[in-house]
């Protein structure tokens, strides 16, 4: 479900991509993901990187971000790549555009299902985040409380220790959630955030899109809820419709599990050699890993395609 400001209540979206037919001809617009694949294992943009992304663009084939990244978290790695298009952030549940800050789209729970989410996570003994739409106002979560800074913990923790200044702390969030929550998550052991995601499937069958994914930054594995329907490849057609591009135009770079609706859906998916078992076997393509010149050889193949399409070179005249 998505609230006025997205516009895309009842849209029906595109059958996935055929498999069979994936191609590198007549891509017109590259969706690279952030952690793992335009960042190395040391959280930093490479020259590489920036550089690859730059032939790209001057070949004429758009260039956007999806990330499971906070819109405020997106905004250095867009300026360091020279991305200025619209940002797929918080895995689909949030697009804006960094220029005016512009939402372009954004995702909404059905309340009674955001409260009984949060109040599951509580009863399991885990701490709901929730995110709103507030880089305004110059916070970009919610939650509970924040940890003395002083004490050990686990990765929620961590997270909430190193983002306190991008918190606002409500200790009745499980029992009265602010307005405009687009998506949450909570954090702990791999196996407790896949019970979490089983009971919140169990619970509220059809009515939430959920990924169990080893955080990239903190300890610990996160549980990130969003309403139904909400993937990197929901925001990502969003945008490319805005651009008159369709999804066989479309070719989509990852490395992690949230990552495989639009690997899968794009019409070409193309898998950082970092990436998990699922996503590579899910991909056209499995290039370099993010340490190793990933992104670099995408632009290779990217350019390459479009050299099939080019016009033949008219013969000198002496």
């Amino acid at each position: 479900m998505h609230d006025a400001a997205d516009g895309t209540a009842g849209r029906t979206f595109p059958a996935p991509a055929d498999r069979t037919r994936a191609t590198t001809v007549g891509t017109r617009l590259l969706v690279l993901d952030v952690d793992g694949t335009v960042c190395d294992s040391r959280h930093e943009v490479s020259a590489a990187a920036c550089a690859g992304v730059a032939r790209v663009r001057a070949a004429g084939i758009e260039v956007i971000l999806a990330t499971g990244r906070r819109y405020r978290d997106t905004l250095p790695v867009a300026a360091r790549l020279g991305v200025a298009g619209p940002l797929v952030t918080a895995s689909g549940a949030l697009v804006k555009r960094p220029g005016d800050h512009a939402t372009l789209l954004r995702a909404a729970f059905e309340p009674e299902v955001l409260a009984g989410v949060l109040a599951l996570i509580v009863e399991r003994g885990h701490e709901p985040v929730v995110y709103t739409d507030s880089y305004a106002e110059g916070f970009d979560f919610h939650c509970r409380g924040l940890p003395d800074p002083s004490s050990a913990g686990g990765g929620v923790a961590q997270y909430l220790d190193y983002n306190r200044a991008l918190a606002c702390v409500r200790p009745d969030l499980d029992r009265a959630p602010p307005a405009g929550v687009f998506a949450g998550f909570a954090m702990g052991s791999r196996e407790a955030m896949l019970d979490l995601q089983t009971a919140l499937h169990g619970t509220w069958p059809g009515r939430l899109s959920t990924h169990v994914i080893r955080s990239p930054r903190y300890r610990d594995w996160l549980c990130e809820i969003a309403p139904a329907g909400i993937t990197k490849w929901s925001g990502i057609l969003a945008v490319a419709e805005g651009l008159g591009i369709g999804p066989g135009s479309i070719c989509a770079v990852g490395d992690d599990v949230n990552d495989l609706p639009m690997i899968r859906a794009a019409g070409l998916g193309i898998a950082m050699g970092n990436g998990t078992p699922e996503v590579r076997e899910a991909a056209d393509r499995v290039v370099a890993a993010h340490d190793d010149g990933g992104v670099a050889e995408v632009a290779d193949i990217l350019l390459a395609g479009l050299a099939q399409t080019a016009p033949p070179r008219a013969p000198r005249t002496r």
